[in-house]
């Protein structure tokens, strides 16, 4: 069997917490902890959110920038896919009992994604409404205003399309190696003639390991968030854990949710289902619960005709 599990941002730096190296080792302790029935598959990819360690990286160009040029975006993410392999390394070695690697993931997209054309992922710090504009004009950046809280540069999300390093990664699980991989939804690059370019954008990191689990025909996408299940009439009076999810009943339940919450997840869900896999949404405290169908939402492919 062939397991992808996606972690989400929880598992590396909890709220009220500065994201030190310290608290993202201890967070990652109990995250692989809790992961060890899982790690037991003969072969396993586990991909990583980044938006708190690439906002703080983001944070270290702007503090640093008359000392040191700032870095494109791209290279921002690629920094972070290190930071958070190598700790995240260093937490599942001993739980796996078996060699851990991480690959450096590139993720192909396109420029012509209407994506590009209303940039919508917000990152990085806060700033004024007249630092923002100013960086506006001097770094050609999109600045929104952000909930009242400042202003704050936004970028494309556009869809992944192709897992540049798909055949190392299949080579390593071959031979054995858990592989953590399309760390922060990958590195985006676009395709010019025989050359793949980055480019600044982020890629949702759910729909990214959806698609790493179809490309390697997977057979579990194992989404870890801070919720324990989707819910059915949120916030109503007859608001409940869904447990299951067919591919029609999850295209009936997407609209209803918000875009900046569990939708990303439930279309992730939904485009591994269409291509024959089994996902699990859960919180990392109720895997085993949700292993055995008594946590969480699994999304099934339809049987219908089968």
């Amino acid at each position: 069997m062939t397991t992808v599990i996606a972690l989400g941002g929880n598992a590396l730096v909890q709220a009220g917490q500065r994201g030190t190296a310290a608290e993202q080792l201890a967070n990652l302790r109990t995250a692989c902890a809790a992961l060890a029935s899982l790690l037991s598959d003969p072969r396993v990819v586990v991909t990583h959110g980044n938006g708190p360690q690439v906002g703080n990286e983001l944070l270290r160009h702007e503090r640093a920038a008359d000392a040191a040029p700032p870095l494109p975006l791209y290279v921002a993410v690629a920094q972070t896919q290190a930071e958070i392999g190598t700790l995240l390394a260093a937490e599942l070695r001993p739980v796996a009992g078996r060699r851990v690697t991480c690959v450096l993931t590139h993720v192909e997209v396109t420029k012509d994604d209407p994506a590009f054309a209303e940039p919508t992922k917000p990152i990085g710090p806060f700033y004024s409404e007249e630092e923002a504009r100013r960086l506006e004009h001097d770094r050609g950046w999109t600045v929104v205003s952000d909930a009242g809280r400042g202003w704050r540069r936004v970028v494309a999300s556009p869809e992944p399309l192709e897992i540049v390093e798909l055949e190392s990664i299949r080579a390593l699980l071959d031979a054995g190696d858990v592989v953590i991989a399309a760390g922060g939804g990958g590195i985006p690059v676009v395709r010019r003639e025989d050359r793949l370019k980055g480019i600044d954008a982020v890629i949702d990191k759910d729909r990214a390991s959806a698609l790493l689990a179809t490309a390697l025909g997977a057979e579990r996408l194992v989404i870890l968030t801070d919720v324990p299940a989707l819910l059915r009439d949120f916030g109503g009076p007859g608001e409940a854990e869904i447990r299951e999810l067919t591919v029609a009943e999850a295209e009936e339940l997407l609209p209803k949710l918000a875009a900046g919450s569990m939708r990303p997840k439930l279309e992730a869900a939904l485009a591994f289902a269409r291509a024959g896999g089994e996902t699990l949404i859960a919180s990392a405290e109720s895997l085993e619960e949700a292993l055995a169908g008594e946590a969480g939402t699994t999304v099934r492919p339809d049987t219908s005709g089968v």
